[in-house]
């Protein structure tokens, strides 16, 4: 898996967040990454999530992912005006 996913914009397929948009900022193993919305989930916080219960778009922040990968720290406004940017549905 590696570090292909890291950065990606996402959006939830199952519960509450249903249909919410999220970017990926880190992986746990090959069924759980960790994703942030820069508002309700923090990047300092953020959610663990399955994979098969996202689905995975293949827009990729290219500031945010280098900056994860050398171990940079992102800040929420960051994540926050990317998605904003990037995502077509109100729930950002």
């Amino acid at each position: 898996m590696g570090n292909d996913y890291i950065g990606k914009v996402v959006y939830s397929k199952a519960g509450r967040d249903k249909e919410n948009c999220f970017i990926i900022i880190g992986i746990l193993d090959e069924q759980y990454v960790y994703i942030s919305d820069g508002s309700l989930r923090k990047v300092e916080k953020p959610k663990k999530k399955k994979l098969k219960h996202l689905s995975v778009t293949k827009i990729v922040s290219e500031e945010i992912r280098d900056n994860l990968i050398s171990g940079k720290n992102v800040s929420n406004v960051t994540v926050k005006k990317f998605l904003q940017s990037v995502c077509t549905n109100k729930e950002v």
